[in-house]
């Protein structure tokens, strides 16, 4: 566990660094500056170009856009593609590996236009190529994609037209790889094949034994939804042969999944993949290129381990170790190395974007003041929880956490039964918080707290109420528990001295944020700072670049947050490259099939019916449409 602040210290930032990790998770390209304050640099050998996330705030709010807003920086995503393609060069260069590699983006990490044009755009110079698995996503990528030395991954399940788009990419001179899932497509892409005239570029999906650890286990293994075992590959290489077709499989594919924390699970699957590889070659399929899907692990809570939400290696250890373990198979039977593909979206995008906002409010567990003694006629449980409170010692502490939740418990059925009143049961409540509230601090005095206080911390953490939408812009968070980095992005210099969970503005209990990370676990509460005077208090939430936005929904109708496109120049300045603005509260209403201009017609009938009624007349109908037309324009969130 990270070390507590104590009141003690002088606070730094080397204390802030060390606090909220960000040494750790931000990969050298997130730091803090000696203003306390959050920055950013793509270059990371020269620190003289990092730029405050708190001026990119200023010149937004200038700019008159509010909070939420994802900022994406243009320039990270450049480096990541390009730490990733220099990695694998570095590996094949230093163990002599004869073939080459070839990248792909998944675009079902984050599908937004803006994302795909600049991965294909930053990756060009290295053929940096796209994987779609639907009809739409491979129509998105034909219109993006222009460098035909590249590779256009084709997964997904393939209706007819489908077929015909990919067959028309190949003879446009695109490497547009079929990629068989289920034994029956086989039939599909040769019946097009054969009334188009045009030689597909066949790739074979497989199942593999081996399974990689965290959330998405159950991509590979036998079992996995995708892929063909090894009895329907041989049907699928004999079906070829007796048609004369062999020469068009060229690629074996397999998934193991994503987020894959494991080294030793990478290198397993490529050595199974491999000799899947070795046979086909051996069968007489030209092959040449071998495809090791997704499952690069972005390290989130910068723990450098085998936790679901880190991994236990490094970019340079991947590439060397998926190197090293194709040749040790194929050297053997002296078969040519093929271009690897991996199909890497989650490292190449999630540094690539940052979600900033405001917190608006906060509720916190204060003491309350009690009286220094109770009235006479007090009824005798809350003169016993009372008790309680002023006995709490270090050597009675567990006893007096029982007799309180006891005592709290009795009189909150007595209240249900009418014995006690509304105010005898907030004179109660405040009494037992108050007593809770000492537990918890004594029991950091105790060498080892009993079990039962483990959760104590958590129970008295303050709610920071944060302008966003967990299921607009961190779904995972709310879905499978992914932990993201979350952490002020200013007042760095000073100590945080309250423990909070965070909440949005949705009106739904599952909109909130409890678990944080940590280098050798998961804390239940971030340290934060007070607000000042009514000044904003921004936080930032890091690593949100991969699936994020494309799953987010619509939940209380919140819709996509302000986006802002970053360039980061060498002399330090900045340059906003593009704005999208956020969901107007109109923008939403369609999507859930409401029509604005219908909307406003019905009201402005209920307003004139008003007028007949006599509840308002002509000037206040008029303040009243204003008001319903400004907040269909207006946004989404919480707007100052």
């Amino acid at each position: 566990m990270m070390n507590k602040p104590t009141m003690l210290d002088r606070w730094t930032k080397e204390k802030s660094e060390e606090l909220y990790g960000i040494r750790n998770w931000g990969a050298g390209y997130f730091s803090i500056s000696k203003k306390g304050e959050v920055l950013v640099n793509p270059y990371k050998d020269n620190p003289e170009n990092a730029v405050s996330l708190m001026d990119i705030v200023s010149g937004i709010i200038d700019r008159g856009l509010n909070m939420p807003v994802l900022l994406r920086f243009e320039n990270l995503l450049d480096s990541q593609i390009s730490y990733l393609n220099n990695s694998f060069a570095e590996a094949m260069k230093s163990l002599n590996y004869k073939g080459s590699y070839r990248g792909v983006y998944p675009i079902k990490v984050n599908q937004q236009q803006q994302v795909v044009e600049e991965v294909t755009r930053f990756g060009q110079r290295y053929h940096h190529g796209l994987e779609v698995g639907s009809k739409a996503e491979l129509l998105a990528a034909l219109s993006t994609m222009k460098d035909k030395e590249a590779c256009l991954i084709c997964n997904g399940y393939k209706d007819e037209e489908f077929i015909d788009l990919c067959l028309y990419a190949v003879k446009l001179g695109f490497k547009c790889f079929f990629v068989i899932e289920i034994p029956t497509e086989l039939d599909s892409v040769l019946e097009r094949s054969r009334a188009l005239n045009i030689s597909p570029l066949i790739g074979i999906r497989i199942k593999i034994s081996a399974k990689g650890g965290g959330h998405w286990t159950e991509s590979g293994g036998d079992r996995s939804i995708f892929g063909l075992n090894a009895t329907q590959v041989i049907s699928v290489v004999d079906t070829l042969k007796e048609q004369g077709m062999l020469d068009t499989i060229k690629l074996l594919h397999y998934h193991l999944g994503s987020q894959i924390p494991n080294i030793r699970d990478v290198r397993s699957a490529v050595l199974e993949a491999t000799r899947f590889y070795a046979e086909l070659v051996k069968e007489g399929a030209p092959m040449g290129y071998l495809d090791l899907g997704g499952g690069l692990a972005v390290d989130y809570d910068g723990s450098n381990t085998n936790f679901i939400h880190s991994r236990n290696y490094s970019v340079e250890e991947y590439c060397t170790d998926i190197v090293e373990a194709v040749m040790s198979i194929l050297d053997k039977s002296d078969i040519p190395h093929p271009t690897i593909i991996t199909e890497s979206g989650r490292t190449t995008v999630a540094y690539y974007s940052v979600l900033l906002t405001n917190v608006l409010d906060i509720d916190k567990l204060e003491e309350h003041e009690l009286p220094q003694q109770l009235e006479e006629n007090t009824t005798e449980q809350i003169r016993n929880l009372y008790d309680v409170y002023k006995s709490i010692s270090l050597k009675n502490i567990q006893e007096c956490y029982n007799d309180a939740l006891y005592y709290r418990d009795e009189i909150r059925d007595m209240f249900r039964h009418g014995r006690v009143s509304l105010r005898e049961r907030s004179l109660s409540e405040k009494i037992f918080w108050n007593t809770i509230g000492q537990i918890a601090r004594e029991q950091h005095k105790l060498k080892n707290p009993p079990p039962d206080f483990e959760d104590l911390d958590n129970a008295i953490a303050d709610t920071y109420y944060c302008n966003f939408s967990v299921f607009q812009s961190i779904p995972d968070s709310w879905a499978i528990d992914q932990i993201f980095p979350i952490m002020p992005i200013h007042r760095l210099l000073e100590m945080p001295k309250r423990n909070a969970v965070i909440a949005d503005i949705t009106c739904d209990c599952d909109g909130r944020i409890d678990h944080f990370i940590d280098l050798h676990d998961v804390k239940r509460t971030l340290p934060l700072h007070e607000m000042k005077n009514g000044d904003d208090y921004y936080l930032g939430i890091f690593l949100v670049g991969a699936y994020q936005e494309t799953l987010g929904d619509l939940h209380n109708l919140f819709g996509d947050t302000n986006v802002i496109s970053i360039r980061i120049n060498t002399d330090g300045s900045f340059d906003l490259v593009k704005e999208i603005h956020g969901d107007t509260v109109a923008d939403v209403l369609t999507y859930v099939e409401y029509d604005p201009k219908d909307m406003l017609a019905r009201f402005r009938a209920t307003a004139e019916a008003a007028i007949h009624e006599g509840l308002i007349n002509g000037v206040e109908r008029k303040e009243i449409m204003e008001a319903f037309e400004n907040g269909l324009r207006g946004y989404t969130y919480y707007e100052r």
